[in-house]
């Protein structure tokens, strides 16, 4: 039973969610590198409340590769892709919904955050996050 919870929020035990065989394009690394090292603000502010298991001890990836895309979180436990949304999305709905998709199609979650809203109430966007966890991942 132990290794099916990555975490418990509020008492309530968070069920595992790992997806395997992720696949894995090596020719985005230098670019997974250099958004990681540009330092997006709104990504930074919520790495900041996130890394090194500061949100319930669950482990977040920063600009993960999963196929030909780069995101911009991933909960490798949760099989969870965190997006935080600014200008850079403006005027991609068709590309980001494709993209969604094809990420939803390999077993995996995305989730949505206004960059706007990192910046200005980042409180209870970490509470909302806590509470889709909660809601999608609850050990029944």
């Amino acid at each position: 039973m132990e290794d099916l919870i990555v975490t418990e929020i509020n008492g309530i035990g968070i069920k595992k969610s790992f997806t395997e065989g992720l696949p894995y394009n090596p020719a985005l690394k230098n670019r997974a590198k250099a958004l990681r090292k540009a330092g997006v603000l709104s990504e930074v502010i919520f790495w900041k409340q996130v890394r090194n298991g500061n949100f319930y001890n669950i482990d977040f990836d920063r600009q993960r590769i999963i196929g030909n895309y780069i995101v911009d979180f991933y909960i490798k436990s949760l099989s969870l892709i965190i997006e935080i949304d600014g200008t850079s999305h403006n005027g991609k709905d068709v590309y980001d919904s494709q993209r969604d998709s094809y990420l939803i199609s390999l077993g995996l979650r995305v989730y949505r955050i206004s960059d706007l809203r990192i910046k200005h109430d980042l409180e209870n966007v970490l509470k909302e996050l806590t509470n889709y966890i909660i809601q999608n991942y609850r050990l029944v």
